[in-house]
């Protein structure tokens, strides 16, 4: 609960605030050329895209290691857990951290402590010693890695990239996780039989040490920080604040909780759909979802090598945050097979822009020394109910038509979206012009 009787810490966001608004925080140094492609946004992306690719084929040979050693699917599915799980406790404490400590060393250490732990289990794999409870422990240091790693990311783009080019930014950053889902899934199978698991677990620990040393050649501005001296928890108690107090802001997080509860649900039985569905089959869910990640890697691309301007977004933002769900809904009713895919295509497409256009907004609107926080919170709002949302979707699949089942919760994004139209607040904060609005007028 917000403490009404703490006008110290009020000042303290009011400070921050104020000094984004005159530009003394969180504007780009003079030296960031105004593309993208400058060379610490370079490395940064050489670096994750190698850790990615590394990430992909780790998790495909993992899951083919676990069922030739225990045949067991349900130990599959708690290797999952046990790297979620950690991200979706820490995510909101890690946010603190990172708008504490120096960014960059916090981004390396993450990558040094993942990359030796996957590192070692791919040398105990190769001297056949490797047990499944060095898997797990594998698993829950990955989690915590990613926990701090990504609102770092996310803290850090803003200081090495100008805020008019953070949605391209974000979708450059995203065409490394399609991209490299894309490829790892194509060729991941192939090098598990060439190469083996062991050699597989090696090479995604050495991708993230490789990652790591591309970082330590980035330059990261340091921050003021007004918070740096407070408590930990009271320092948490001011980013909660922060996200309540902006109404456009608070609203992006309820409306992310809803819409991905639903739409999490709903991507989770098109396995079920394909495998129940009589003409269908698993060769055509192979297609269904290459179609799904094409329209995606499109997505990211365009929006790497378009600059919307403020006033377009926010119609931006509800056209992709409609029409994603729209092609869903159409997506499990169609009947055929040819039909299906063209809806996944568009689905990727607007599902990629809409993800690049909200941790872009967040980034430019976000005082720098919140901005950890605020992601954090973000990611733990938007992918905390993740597991819910699959245990929920399994249960009810059980109950209703799959094809029904699914339609209806992409149906219920809809109705979560449209009320947003008479948002007025929400609409300023998603066309928010760092070079004519202020960050106060966005307040409650």
């Amino acid at each position: 609960m917000v403490d009404s009787n703490a006008p110290h810490d009020r000042q303290a966001i009011d400070l921050v605030i104020d000094e984004k608004n005159s530009g003394a925080a969180g504007a780009a140094p003079a030296s960031i050329r105004p593309g993208i492609w400058n060379r610490n946004f370079l490395l940064l992306w050489q670096g994750q895209l190698v850790s990615a690719l590394g990430d992909t084929v780790y998790a495909m040979a993992l899951g083919f290691w676990v069922l030739e050693v225990t045949g067991s699917t349900a130990l599959m599915g708690a290797l999952l857990a046990t790297s979620m799980l950690p991200r979706i406790l820490v995510t909101p404490f890690a946010g603190v951290v990172v708008d504490r400590a120096s960014r960059k060393r916090l981004l390396i250490s993450m990558d040094i402590m993942r990359g030796v732990a996957v590192t070692l289990v791919g040398l105990a794999a190769l001297t056949h010693v490797l047990r499944i409870w060095m898997v797990f422990s594998a698993g829950v240091i990955i989690g915590l890695g990613g926990a701090f790693f990504s609102p770092c990311v996310s803290s850090v783009l803003p200081t090495i990239v100008l805020r008019d080019r953070l949605i391209q930014a974000n979708s450059a950053y995203g065409l490394i996780y399609t991209g490299s889902g894309l490829l790892g899934n194509s060729v991941g199978g192939f090098l598990f039989q060439l190469l083996g698991a062991p050699l597989l677990f090696l090479f995604n620990g050495l991708s993230y040490l490789v990652s790591s040393f591309t970082l330590v050649f980035i330059r990261v501005p340091d921050m003021p920080r007004p918070h740096k001296e407070q408590r930990f928890f009271a320092d948490m108690r001011d980013g909660l604040r922060l996200v309540w107090r902006m109404s456009g802001l608070r609203t992006l997080f309820i409306t992310a909780s809803v819409v991905n509860f639903f739409g999490v649900g709903g991507i989770t039985l098109i396995l079920p759909l394909f495998q129940k569905t009589a003409g269908l089959g698993a060769g055509r869910y192979g297609i269904a979802m290459a179609c799904l990640t094409g329209g995606m890697f499109l997505g990211f691309l365009s929006a790497s090598m378009i600059k919307f301007r403020p006033a377009v977004r926010f119609r931006v933002f509800m056209f992709c945050g409609l029409a994603f769900a729209v092609c869903f809904v159409a997506f499990a009713l169609v009947g055929r097979f040819s039909a299906m895919l063209p809806f996944g295509f568009l689905a990727g497409v607007t599902n990629a822009i809409l993800n690049s256009l909200i941790p872009a907004t967040v980034q430019t609107v976000v005082p720098p020394d919140m901005l950890g926080k605020a992601s954090a919170l973000l990611m733990t709002i938007s992918g905390g109910l993740t597991p819910l949302a699959m245990a929920a979707a399994g249960v009810l699949a059980g109950i209703i038509p799959i094809r029904t089942l699914m339609a209806s919760g992409f149906a219920v994004q809809i109705f979560c979206c449209l009320p947003l139209f008479l948002v007025r607040s929400f609409k300023r904060f998603i066309n928010f012009d760092p070079a004519r609005d202020t960050v106060e007028s966005l307040m409650s």
